[in-house]
């Protein structure tokens, strides 16, 4: 082993005892070297004067202090960290959640920590994650094959990536950027629906004039517009009105309560496929028949549609069973 493996070993083994504490042989498997070997990086540590601290029979930590928080940061960031493992798709996401883990006092570092602990079997896609934040980092656009929701066939496209979005509904990742091979336009991109992922020579800038705030403001989910989405107005029943109230929908707005004690409300959502806000049209089915949607027509008409499919298919098995 070089002086550089050893280095990075050493200045990992500082990161991981700040962390927690650690048993040798943990360590040893960890690196893939021997028990005496962590020993000596411990003495090592030692002397360039990190406080070791044997804690236990063969445990070792390095004490840490995190930095001073209100209790309201403190749950922001564990939040974040559940929200992390949530989303994370690969178990590389697990040395991110340590570093936040370190930012937190305890109880909530090893509340966590432990609670991650299922990182280590996750087994995603890491070349495709790896080209989309290499092609945001170093500006360098990005080509790959791009297979749609519904359909079989896979398209080449070239991207310069803009942005990155979680979704709120499936904490899939998501890159926004200028599709400039096809469509010539501002698009969003599911990872997961790529492959071959590569970066071209060529690299570009981000424009001063893409705002995420801007883009995201009348999506409900991770369809943006950067012009006037589409108005959508609706009914909700009495059942559905504190749901409605109560749910911090982005962009939505009341605009009156009924006798019956039913709820007007109206939203701008960004349309998607012909036109339609087809994110939109998925919450509202959320509330089977406790909505009406009132407009735009051709909304109310796919809504109207659907349902009569669903009552349609409902009643085909009702018969059957008979």
């Amino acid at each position: 082993m070089g002086p550089k493996e050893k280095a990075f070993r050493l200045l990992d083994l500082v990161e991981r005892l700040k962390l927690r504490p650690y048993r040798v042989g943990e360590q040893a498997r960890l690196y893939g070297v021997s028990d005496r070997t962590v020993e000596r990086d411990l003495e090592a540590l030692s002397r360039q004067g990190y406080p070791v601290e044997r804690v236990g029979r063969g445990l070792y930590r390095i004490p840490d202090r995190p930095p001073s928080l209100h209790p309201i940061e403190a749950l922001a960031l564990f939040a974040a960290g559940r929200l992390l493992y949530h989303q994370a798709p690969t178990k590389q996401y697990q040395s991110a959640l340590e570093k936040l883990a370190r930012m937190l006092p305890e109880p909530l570092r090893g509340l966590l920590l432990r609670s991650t602990e299922g990182l280590k079997a996750r087994q995603g896609d890491t070349r495709t994650l790896e080209m989309v934040a290499r092609a945001l980092l170093e500006r360098r656009v990005l080509a790959f094959e791009y297979r749609s929701a519904g359909s079989k066939n896979w398209r080449p496209k070239e991207l310069l990536v803009y942005f990155l979005e979680a979704n709120r509904a499936n904490l899939g990742l998501y890159a926004v950027g200028y599709e400039r091979s096809y469509h010539r336009a501002v698009l969003t991109f599911k990872l997961s629906r790529m492959r071959n992922a590569r970066l071209l020579e060529e690299t570009y800038e981000l424009p001063q004039d893409f705002d995420p705030g801007l883009y995201f403001r009348q999506a409900w989910g991770v369809v943006g517009v950067l012009g006037e989405g589409v108005e959508v107005r609706l009914r909700f029943t009495p059942e559905a009105a504190w749901r409605v109230l109560e749910g911090d929908y982005p962009g939505l707005e009341v605009e009156g309560e009924l006798p019956d004690g039913s709820l007007l409300a109206r939203l701008r959502a960004a349309p998607f496929k012909g036109g339609v806000p087809w994110e939109v049209l998925a919450w509202i089915q959320s509330f089977g028949p406790r909505v009406e949607v009132l407009a735009p027509e051709a909304l109310r008409a796919l809504w109207l549609e659907e349902a009569r499919q669903v009552a349609a298919k409902a009643t085909a098995v009702v018969g059957k069973g008979a």
